[in-house]
Parts: structure tokens; C-alpha cells; sequence
């Protein structure tokens, strides 16, 4: 198993790229506000897109999960639509 990174080194990792959080969120497809709450360690990583961006930068093992953290319910209408 490789040594996992913490936020610091993740961030010391980024400069050591010469690219800014923002440009790898970019470069990512990820949402930079939620790249920075999980360098800060606001974040859990437990599921959904924090989980992948700590993976991604290095600082929890896993494997990178393209589910969404919720499934939103179905539409009033949709359900109506289904009861005819």
C-alpha cells in the first residue's frame, strides 16, 4: 500500500506541479469550493465527490465511485402519470 498524503502534502503537491487548486479542479471536472473544503480537512471523504477528490490527490485509498451521493425522488407528475 503507498503512503497516503495528508492535506498539507496534497497541497505541497499541487505547488510542487506548479498548478493552482482551481486549475486542477478544472482539469478534474470537479468543483474547486469542494477541492479547497477538503484540503482544509472540512471534509469527510466518506462517499460521492469529496471521497473521489481524495482519492484523486492522493490522500485516501480507494477507488473512484461515479454514483451520486443521492438520488433526488421522482417528480409529483411522474408519479400521477404511473397510477393511470
Amino acid at each position: 500500500m503507498k503512503k497516503l498524503r495528508t492535506p498539507a502534502e496534497a497541497r505541497a503537491w499541487l505547488e510542487y506541479q506548479g498548478i493552482t487548486i482551481a486549475q486542477w479542479a478544472r482539469e478534474n471536472k470537479k468543483n474547486d469550493s469542494l477541492v479547497r473544503e477538503v484540503l482544509a480537512g472540512r471534509k469527510k471523504c466518506f462517499r460521492g465527490e469529496s471521497h473521489n477528490i481524495a482519492v484523486l490527490l492522493g490522500m485516501k485509498d480507494g477507488v473512484l465511485t461515479n454514483r451520486p451521493a443521492r438520488v433526488a425522488p421522482a417528480p409529483a407528475a411522474a408519479l400521477q402519470g404511473s397510477a393511470v
